[in-house]
């Protein structure tokens, strides 16, 4: 738990006990000041108040000594409807924060690096924070990947966070002091939340307002958005802007070309890593994602040999095109992280031979604009709400299968890729949508399609002893 001593004799109110909000009251209880939480969920305030966290209708409580209201970041603010409490703090010019911002607060001290993007943010996260244990330096990843802000270790002055933001969490977040930042590419997302794509670049280039002066600036240079900042910060003169790129060469920044990472961070443009030895980071948008990572290691002041090494022994994340298992010739890849049809496009760039399963609660646009990839499936298996405007969208081009769960989708694929024949057939889970109509999160998502491969291996293997 991370101490918060500029909270002693504070009072705090705190909206919203997921983990983020029970990690924050805990610690804000810890360092002594007063508490009151909410949550809509009279089950949530049921085990606050099982944690000895005071709970108070927010609504109904005098805000004239508060502090602050830590809001948890899935809560609306501003768009599409703003909650209550936060309505009731801005006209109380109570300011608004989350628990990343208390983190940054109690660890002053330490060097802090924030991590952005629409797509390849919690990859990204994930290798950096493997990079720098590697290279042997006191480290905690958090934020909007893994364990919440206010739950990780306390580090000090010889320590570095690794921050994953979320555009929300950006948008509650005041304090200047991160050592570095990345936006790896901003495409839409979350528009509701934003007002619109406007709003949503506002939040995600609200990251280079929290680095200190003479801080890095790292960004990705393969999308408009991200370009017109580049060139606004490079202007700004502010910070140190290293650019980055997958498919093009970036003069005094990190990029791929000809299948290898090449450093030109100090103007002699050195091939320092070939992107095939890095097995975990397939596709053209982990070539973005190994340069990002290089390049806020190296502005960290790693040395760039060991830097190469820690990209090529890192192990992948979980849901992020994870390798599950091979079956019978058949590879099953886990991509339940892919939200997004952007996302999922990333997925669909790797591999020639696809049986998709596609499907959950759309987001805006849904898959239009993946046709690019439809030559490379050979079915499509639609699951969830989805599936009919899914269908629509492939008629004529892809076959398709309406399986309705994830577990027929999957024995389908699998069988018609066994019977196919095809050269090197993938079974790939990457959705395009959210999960939340079937399923609690991606997570469950992903982790119910390995169980199901899982089951399907031993199935397999048993065919293949009584045969």
């Amino acid at each position: 738990m991370i101490p918060l001593p500029f909270a002693a004799n504070e009072f705090y109110a705190v909206l919203g006990l997921g983990a983020s909000g029970l990690s924050a009251a805990r610690a804000l209880l810890a360092s002594g000041a007063k508490v009151a939480a909410w949550d809509d969920s009279s089950a949530k305030r049921d085990a606050a108040l099982g944690a000895g966290i005071p709970v108070a209708n927010l609504v109904d409580l005098d805000f004239n000594p508060l502090k602050a209201l830590v809001l948890s970041p899935g809560i609306p603010s501003s768009f599409p409807t703003p909650h209550p409490v936060t309505v009731k703090a801005k006209a109380a010019n109570i300011p608004i924060v989350c628990d990343v911002e208390l983190l940054v607060r109690g660890q002053a001290a330490s060097r802090f690096l924030g991590v952005t993007g629409t797509n390849g943010k919690s990859t990204v996260t994930a290798l950096l924070g493997h990079i720098l244990h590697q290279s042997g330096l006191s480290t905690e990843i958090g934020g909007n990947l893994g364990p919440a802000a206010l739950g990780l270790n306390e580090l000090g002055a010889n320590g570095s966070y690794v921050i994953e933001l979320s555009s929300y969490q950006l948008e509650l977040m005041q304090t200047r002091g991160l050592t570095a930042g990345v936006l790896l590419n901003v495409t839409p997302d979350h528009l509701d939340r934003h007002g619109g794509m406007d709003g949503y670049i506002a939040a995600k280039k609200r990251l280079f307002g929290l680095i200190k002066n003479a801080g890095t600036a790292v960004i990705g240079l393969d999308d408009e958005p991200c370009r017109v900042i580049a060139a606004e910060l490079q202007a700004e003169g502010r910070l140190k802007v290293i650019g980055i790129s997958a498919n093009r060469t970036v003069g005094g920044g990190v990029y791929a070309l000809g299948g290898r990472l090449v450093d030109d961070t100090a103007g002699r443009a050195e091939r320092v890593l070939s992107l095939e030895d890095a097995i975990a980071l397939p596709g053209v948008h982990n070539a973005q994602n190994a340069a990002a990572a290089f390049a806020a290691a190296r502005a960290f002041g790693l040395d760039p040999d060991r830097i190469a090494q820690a990209i090529a022994s890192y192990p992948g994340l979980a849901h992020r095109q994870e390798r599950v298992a091979m079956v019978s010739g058949i590879q099953f890849v886990n991509d339940s992280k892919a939200t997004n049809g952007d996302a999922t496009s990333k997925a669909l760039a790797c591999y020639d031979s696809i049986y998709w399963i596609a499907g959950g609660l759309a987001k805006e646009g849904g898959i239009v604009g993946l046709d690019p990839f439809w030559p490379r499936i050979r079915h499509a298996y639609l699951i969830g709400k989805a599936a009919d405007d899914f269908a629509v969208t492939l008629k004529g081009y892809v076959a398709t299968t309406m399986s309705g769960t994830l577990e027929a989708a999957t024995r389908a694929a699998f069988a018609q890729a066994r019977a196919d024949g095809a050269k090197d057939p993938v079974v790939l889970l990457s959705p395009a949508c959210a999960s939340f109509d079937q399923f609690a999160n991606f997570e469950a998502r992903g982790d119910a399609f390995k169980s199901l491969v899982t089951t399907i291996a031993r199935e397999t293997q048993r065919e293949g002893v009584s045969a």
